[in-house]
């Protein structure tokens, strides 16, 4: 199957079933790249925020993982000022073919829910929420009425 088949395939499977508080938007002319709206989890700090997402296939794909890099500025430890994402699923060396794209913005959504300090990005970001998690959410809270 070719890269492109397969993400018109992926796009197609997420329209039947849609993820709560995830919309894609692919470009017009490209389907290789998608703008993702991405409302934050009610039980997360980030909860209410919305924020872009940038998906980028490249003509690997599915054998490689896609480029995934949140548009809105985020503060969190596994995202760095770049807005790249460190979370096992768009490892190169954990991803797998098989791979759907549900996954990885489930895998986003539980990012929000559950930061993970143990593989930062921004390590002092991961070093505030394990030891000073009041000013951590006062900082998500700055960061979401700044710039969601």
């Amino acid at each position: 199957m070719s890269s492109q088949r397969r993400i018109q395939k992926e796009l197609v499977d997420f329209n039947k079933s849609p993820i709560t508080g995830i919309e894609i938007t692919p470009e017009e002319n490209n389907l290789y790249k998608w703008k993702v709206t991405l409302t934050a989890p009610n039980n997360s700090l980030y909860k209410g925020a919305v924020f872009k997402v940038n998906v980028e296939f490249s003509t690997d794909f599915p054998f490689k993982p896609p480029k995934v890099v949140f548009g809105t500025k985020i503060y969190h430890p596994n995202v760095d000022d770049d807005g790249s994402i460190c979370v096992g699923i768009l490892k190169n060396e954990m991803w797998k073919p098989s791979t759907k794209i549900t996954e990885v913005f489930y895998a986003l959504l539980d990012l929000l829910e559950n930061p993970n300090p143990d593989d930062p990005l921004q390590t002092s970001i991961a070093e505030q929420y394990r030891n000073d998690p009041a000013t951590f959410s006062k900082n998500v809270k700055e960061y979401i009425k700044k710039y969601c």
